[in-house]
């Protein structure tokens, strides 16, 4: 097997021989099986009754609707689009192709794929803490305030809620494939760029380009890892989130460069990864929404290839289930009506259903208020933590090396946050709702006890307790709001993307806001933003408190 894949080869069914098996003589997967099984007396009792058949057939008969006959697969298929709104060929055929994806089930290419999408979540969190150390590097060689100095992270925000609306748009346009790589790609290319930099203007337009691609990571990402993902192993989707004048010359203050600099090599490498050591596919859904049938059917047959697995998929089951692929007309997508399925995600009548009850829309706020605080709060403090350990003591700055050493150090303890989360969210008694209401409230405090000292030492304590806590927090609010068996548990299913959506979307627009706060706050008291911050996170716990919601042992809507 050749080193370097040739990034730009389409997949054909004959160069997987041996990997077809006929669907009746197929041993599907077990969790395909128990789903079909539970679905069929749903359909014994109401599918036929909408036909108006006189009886539905025996269930004991070797024409009965198995999961082994196209029959079967159609009904399967009819009960799960029954609550969708769509009933298109594209849709359809959709389905057939996630049930084939779940019986060939989570290989080596799955894995592999995890990997590399966990390089665009690592992107984003390395390029955040990137921009937050290399401020105070910006005011030393470029002279603005260290207020001021501040709106670079906006301009990285900018970057990313243009990135994360674009792109996430983009790739249901021209292609997962080409979108996955071209993220990584820009974020990497302006990243090398802003070490260069010999502005501060031109400076921040460079981090705003960088945010262009690194904002792309997480939608790209995370819809193309979750298409090729069987759908009882959609729980490690979640998993990827734990991933005046100048003073000096610029020979004098070339660390904030070099950081950058590294930061901009290490992203292409992962670029280099994704393009030449990983042949990916094309989202099969993308290709059916193309009208490419064939392309798609070699897709699945080329993931079962690599899996060592074998698949029942044919043109043939997609036609039977969705119709001749002659009639392409119908079963392409045209560029407008996937700008509308995007957009009518945000409907009325999207949204609309999670009002549907007293309960479910007091959750629904609340978890969009939590959503846009916390949006705030987290980069009030955690954006410009560099200075505010940098600057604590007006009389004698902090030495740059201990600033670096002491960040260090609280990003790493942060780490075990995320895996506490996972433990704590199924406690008796406890649950989600006291996990993310007792780790925001303990943050909170956090937040403030820091301002109380400006010792180095005394501020390492609390900052670190702060990142446990926070991850905690971060890790709970992803299980109630994010994506399937994660934050969606409180959404119903049709109307979940959609919940979630607007949830993100708050979240983008709060943080973008936070650097603005920051500078206007900070002008007036250098602690503000941080008051700010846990005055915030306070706020989210008394929301959290009222969650009528809890998720524990409980299935998602």
């Amino acid at each position: 097997m050749p080193i370097f894949m040739n990034p730009f080869k389409k997949a054909d069914v004959s160069d997987f021989e041996g990997v077809y098996v006929p669907l009746a003589n197929f041993q599907r997967h077990h969790s395909a099986v128990a789903t079909h099984e539970h679905q069929k007396n749903s359909l014994n009792k109401d599918h036929f009754d909408e036909k108006k058949l006189e009886s539905p057939p025996d269930p004991g008969s070797s024409n009965s609707y198995s999961a082994n006959t196209i029959e079967g697969l159609r009904a399967e298929i009819e009960l799960d689009l029954a609550a969708s709104g769509h009933d298109s060929a594209y849709d359809l055929k959709s389905k057939v192709i996630n049930k084939a994806i779940t019986d060939i089930g989570m290989g080596t290419y799955q894995w592999q794929l995890f990997v590399l999408c966990g390089f665009g979540w690592l992107a984003d969190n390395m390029w955040l803490q990137g921009v937050a150390l290399t401020l105070p590097g910006l005011t030393s060689e470029f002279g603005p305030s260290e207020t001021n100095v501040r709106y670079t992270t906006c301009a990285t925000f900018i970057g990313l809620c243009l990135g994360a609306s674009f792109w996430g748009v983009a790739s249901d346009v021209i292609g997962r494939r080409l979108a996955f790589n071209a993220t990584l790609f820009l974020a990497g290319v302006f990243g090398l760029a802003v070490g260069g930099g010999n502005t501060w203007v031109g400076t921040c337009a460079l981090f705003a380009c960088v945010g262009v691609g690194v904002g792309g990571n997480l939608p790209v990402d995370g819809a193309l890892f979750l298409e090729f993902l069987p759908f009882a192993s959609s729980g490690l989707l979640t998993a990827l989130s734990v991933c005046g004048p100048p003073c000096c010359e610029k020979a004098d203050n070339m660390g904030w460069r070099y950081l950058n600099l590294t930061l901009g090599a290490f992203t292409f490498v992962m670029f280099m990864c994704r393009f030449f050591l990983f042949h990916l596919y094309e989202s099969p859904k993308f290709l059916l929404s193309q009208g490419r049938q064939a392309e798609a059917v070699a897709t699945v047959h080329g993931i079962a290839y690599k899996n060592g697995k074998t698949t029942w998929l044919s043109e043939d089951v997609l036609n039977e289930i969705g119709g001749l692929a002659v009639v392409e007309d119908k079963q392409k997508l045209s560029r407008k009506e996937i700008v509308s399925r995007n957009l009518n995600k945000f409907s009325t009548e999207r949204i609309a259903p999670l009002f549907a009850t007293r309960k479910l829309g007091l959750m629904t706020i609340l978890i969009w208020f939590c959503w846009t605080t916390i949006g705030m709060g987290y980069p009030l403090f955690n954006a410009f933590l560099p200075q505010y350990l940098a600057n604590s003591n007006a009389e004698q700055p902090t030495a740059p090396s201990i600033v670096y050493r002491n960040y260090a150090i609280t990003s790493v303890v942060g780490v075990p946050g995320s895996i506490l989360a996972a433990y704590t969210v199924n406690v008796k008694y406890l649950g989600r709702k006291g996990t993310i209401a007792i780790s925001t409230l303990i943050t909170g405090i956090l937040v403030f006890c820091f301002t109380i000292s400006a010792d180095p030492d005394f501020q390492l304590v609390f900052t670190c307790l702060e990142a446990l806590f926070q991850n905690i927090m971060y890790g709970v609010l992803y299980a109630y709001c994010n994506q399937p068996h994660s934050t969606p548990e409180v959404f119903p299913a049709p109307n979940r993307g959609t919940g979630t959506g607007i949830a993100s979307c708050l979240n983008r627009i709060a943080g973008l806001c936070a650097p603005i706060v920051a500078v206007n706050a900070g002008q007036a008291n250098p602690k503000a933003p941080i008051y700010a911050c846990g005055g915030l996170f306070l706020a989210a716990f008394v929301a959290m408190c009222f969650f009528p919601i809890e998720t524990r042992d409980q299935q998602s809507l």
